[in-house]
């Protein structure tokens, strides 16, 4: 039985609470929050404990940790996690520098103790069947992705300053999709983006509405299409073009009803937001996470893999404001 500490207690980590108790070999111990109340209300919903994060860091008996705190916390609380002996599973993005990530990554390698980022769209049922299908050859050689992501409503302004921009925040779990299906990062990165949903998200230093092409060593090209608002709902999409044939990964709607009468043939929205959209694809990660820490094997989605999709957002962000392709050799240095 895997012994969990949980730090944070906000939205995504109740998704975490809920994947973590709900698993037949892991069960969640501990609970802290810089928000005592949110904790305690957390850690009493699931049988859990509230306590300071030195506390669960320190205590031998506690296996693991999965950290779903602020992004600017994340790099410093693998560190201490790793150095403590625990197995991690952190939250997107590793941190909001590159260099600190990296940096990071050094300490984790260290300790030797596994580390595991929250890309959790690896595990959706259809974007991991869609994969499993291109790496078969059922398509022939892939030659051509695109990735559509658009969210149903921006988030709050105070959210967007703090969040390390479109390409940190959102597009990242785009760029890890891409290194995912393609097999490998690209060589370089070009984006194009502005601020025409709202003027505030502009007026915070971000944009909202992006579009970055990614190239690869072999010639394949991929697409990633980025808007902050969609009003139909939230549009998670992926489309494989490959020598052989074409493999299409489709939104999840409310519901399969289709009408169809002489005024036109309508159905159901697309499911409203990422909670509706991916909740068996958090409970597939925690799973994988668990067979790898008992099989004693590396956790398959890495800090390397972190660190990867970090460098393409830092490239997107740069190729956004010159309008200039970024290698990614460039930014890794």
């Amino acid at each position: 039985m895997l012994k969990v500490g949980l730090l944070g207690a906000g939205r995504i980590a109740g998704v975490h609470a809920t994947a973590i108790s709900s698993h037949p070999d892991s069960t969640l111990v501990a609970v802290s929050d810089i928000n005592a109340a949110a904790a305690e209300k957390l850690a009493s919903q699931y049988g859990a404990e509230t306590r300071t994060t030195d506390a669960i860091l320190n205590d031998v008996s506690i296996d693991a940790v999965l950290i779903a705190t602020s992004t600017d916390t994340h790099s410093d609380l693998i560190e201490r996690a790793t150095v403590a002996g625990k197995a991690v599973l952190c939250e997107k993005p590793v941190d909001l520098s590159l260099a600190r990530a990296r940096a990071c990554q050094k300490v984790a390698a260290g300790t030797g103790r596994p580390v595991m980022i929250g890309f959790n769209r690896r595990f959706d049922p259809n974007f991991a069947s869609l994969k499993a299908a291109a790496d078969k050859g059922e398509i022939g050689k892939s030659e051509l992705l695109s990735i559509t992501s658009f969210d149903p409503a921006p988030p709050p302004v105070a959210y967007i300053k703090v969040s390390g921009g479109l390409f940190r925040d959102m597009m990242i779990h785009d760029f890890d999709m891409a290194n995912f299906i393609m097999g490998t990062a690209p060589v370089a990165v070009t984006s194009v983006a502005s601020s025409i949903v709202d003027p505030e998200i502009g007026a915070a230093g971000d944009v909202d509405t992006a579009v970055v092409t990614l190239t690869y060593a072999d010639g394949r090209i991929a697409v990633i299409k980025n808007s902050r608002r969609a009003v139909y709902g939230y549009d998670q999409r992926v489309e494989l073009l490959g020598s052989e044939g074409l493999l299409q990964a489709q939104n999840m709607l409310e519901n399969t009803v289709v009408k169809s009468t002489a005024a036109g043939v309508t159905g159901a929205k697309p499911t409203y937001f990422f909670l509706e959209r991916y909740m068996p694809a958090y409970a597939a990660e925690w799973a994988a996470f668990v067979q790898a820490i008992a099989g004693g094997k590396a956790p398959p989605v890495t800090l390397a893999d972190g660190i990867a999709a970090l460098a393409m957002a830092e490239a997107a962000t740069t190729s956004a404001k010159t309008g200039a392709p970024v290698s990614l050799a460039s930014v890794l240095g």
